[in-house]
């Protein structure tokens, strides 16, 4: 092989990887879960978040909550939890068996708070019972970019990040559990900040080069035309150079 080839040809095979990191770098990684239903609730939903660095772009929908409390919307409090065992939690976490499990009945499945999904203001752990800025009724179209701790950021890359929202439908539970004070916030009833939606958030599947299916094809596509051009951009140079040395010496 002509030495210009050698030189140039490995340059070129280390050009896709490179583009492919470059834009997928810049385009930050999608977490995704589906938000299943504890404690009798009736509800389902889906949170996606992109993440780059510490800054999270956030979409939490859902719908089929309880929709009102003592006549006013049902403000539904929602948390990113961490730090417990990345997991919903089961009914075998219900240890005073009125059918419910509370909030700190399931935080060591999913852990504390590591961020509040308030819909303005605050968005730390100490706003987590603050039901003046959550989402209120029995659905929600959620978006909103924040910046979360880098512990945060941590759990929803390693997979243990937890999304919940609460409040529960009253009538819904058992004469014991309705009558009961919440564990967070005593000046209210359990049913309202005990989690009625739960998800993990796992990274959302890439797709494959060939189909262009998937979150990151478009990413996938641009990195292999910026491998293409510089393939272009080698084998013209490599040709240059046999062709100059084919005229010196004279072939």
């Amino acid at each position: 092989m002509h030495k210009a080839l050698r030189v140039l040809v490995p340059l070129a095979a280390a050009a896709t990887p490179l583009a492919l990191m470059s834009s997928a770098t810049a385009a930050g990684t999608s977490y995704q879960t589906t938000l299943n239903p504890l404690n009798h609730a009736s509800g389902t939903g889906m949170a996606t978040i992109s993440l780059q660095g510490n800054t999270a772009n956030i979409h939490v929908s859902w719908s089929g909550l309880a929709a009102t409390f003592n006549g006013s919307p049902y403000p539904h409090v929602q948390h990113i939890h961490v730090g417990g065992q990345g997991q919903c939690p089961t009914t075998s976490a219900d240890k005073n068996g009125d059918g419910v499990i509370s909030t700190t009945e399931g935080g060591p499945a999913y852990g504390g708070i590591g961020t509040t999904l308030s819909e303005h203001g605050d968005t730390s752990p100490a706003a987590g019972t603050n039901i003046k800025i959550a989402p209120s009724s029995g659905s929600t179209d959620y978006q909103r970019t924040i910046n979360v701790s880098s512990k945060v950021a941590a759990a929803i890359r390693d997979g243990s990040a937890v999304v919940v929202v609460h409040g529960l439908d009253p009538s819904t539970l058992s004469k014991k559990a309705q009558n009961e004070k919440s564990d967070l916030v005593k000046s209210l009833p359990l049913a309202a900040t005990s989690p009625a939606l739960c998800g993990v958030l796992t990274a959302m599947p890439t797709g494959g080069v060939a189909t262009g299916t998937g979150s990151t094809a478009g990413v996938e596509n641009q990195g292999l035309l910026e491998a293409g051009g510089a393939l272009v951009l080698v084998g013209g140079l490599a040709l240059y150079g046999v062709r100059r040395r084919r005229t010196t010496i004279g072939v």
